[in-house]
């Protein structure tokens, strides 16, 4: 049997579906309160008949855990061979340091020592580009980009290190593993959070676009890598899932273009940010939410160039381009809204 851990998130709901549709029995772990009708929502955008699609859900075993609940998730380990670790925090907001090295690292750790325990046949581990270093004079960043402590990190791309460090560890302790890097990922289904903003944003009205360019990619191109990796004898080796390097400008114009509105026309100036950054820092001295921070700022003017070459050439994969990755999503989207 194979556990999923985040498997109410963008990632572990296609996830599920395509292992589902391999014919694989499938453990996914929730937390109380988690909104299971996201993922069968998620499985109903796909092509094979709704009651098929009801039917796949319904072969889920959904358990109920929390990744840092050591004693519950101890339970959720009987009789699973393999483990697709995607659950995580994503948060950019100072206040959840501590949450995000709980949730992230130590989570992290515990899924580990579990792998550990029970002599798991093989994990992968869903990490992010935000754990790579960055490089010099806007070079390829790849996976042998060496990561430097005293750059000015966020505390989302510390956790998601540190996670790595204790996958690693892992590997050190007889666990077959993989990691993927993914960029950002574009997908449907959770239009209020995540890059499903984007859709919802465009749809409203956005009028500011922000200069950088970096790596995205589609979420089934994620997935169905995750499980070439872990079909293969691939084992201890980290890889980088981007499609293509894109300004943001380039794809907020072209998911208005999807969606049949005016995309932004104004570029974000760095000191509009720091304004905005001074006023958040006054206001989170009275519990308001901070989601600019110097570090937000600063990456925001920085490119960050992937390569790809290392799993495309492992797999010989080919990637969505990704104006048909906006394209497709875009159409969730309107579909959902109408």
């Amino acid at each position: 049997m194979i556990l999923v851990t985040g498997g109410t998130g963008l990632v572990g709901s296609h996830l599920l579906l395509n292992l589902l549709k391999a014919g694989k029995k499938v453990r996914a772990l929730h937390r109380k309160n988690s909104d299971l009708a996201s993922v069968k929502h998620v499985f109903n955008y796909y092509n094979s008949p709704q009651e098929d699609n009801k039917s796949l859900f319904h072969k889920i075993e959904w358990f109920e855990a929390d990744i840092t609940d050591i004693p519950r998730l101890t339970k959720a380990f009987k009789n699973i061979k393999h483990v697709y670790h995607c659950a995580a925090l994503v948060s950019f907001d100072p206040a959840d340091e501590r949450r995000l090295r709980k949730v992230n690292i130590e989570g992290t750790a515990n899924i580990v020592n579990l792998c550990i325990s029970n002599n798991i046949e093989k994990l992968c581990y869903v990490s992010s580009v935000a754990a790579l270093g960055r490089s010099l004079n806007s070079t390829e960043i790849t996976e042998e980009t060496t990561w430097n402590a005293e750059e000015n990190h966020s505390d989302y791309a510390i956790s998601k290190y540190g996670a790595e460090i204790e996958t690693w560890r892992g590997t050190q302790e007889g666990v077959s593993t993989v990691i993927v890097k993914p960029g950002i990922i574009i997908g449907p289904g959770f239009w209020d959070r995540g890059t499903g903003k984007i859709f919802s944003r465009i749809d409203k009205g956005l009028n500011y676009y922000f200069p950088k360019i970096t790596g995205f990619v589609g979420v089934n191109d994620v997935v169905r890598v995750m499980q070439e990796l872990m079909n293969s004898e691939i084992k201890n080796e980290d890889y980088i899932l981007i499609s293509e390097n894109m300004s943001f400008k380039s794809v907020l114009k072209q998911t208005a273009a999807a969606l049949g509105k005016s995309g932004p026309k104004k570029e974000v100036r760095e000191w509009m940010l720091w304004v905005a950054w001074f006023f958040q820092k006054i206001g989170g001295f009275f519990g308001a939410e901070r989601g600019i921070t110097r570090n937000t700022v600063n990456t925001l003017f920085y490119h960050s160039i992937y390569s790809n070459k290392k799993i495309k050439a492992r797999l010989s994969y080919k990637f969505s381009p990704m104006k048909k990755v906006i394209t497709d999503t875009a159409e969730f989207y309107k579909k959902d809204k109408s």
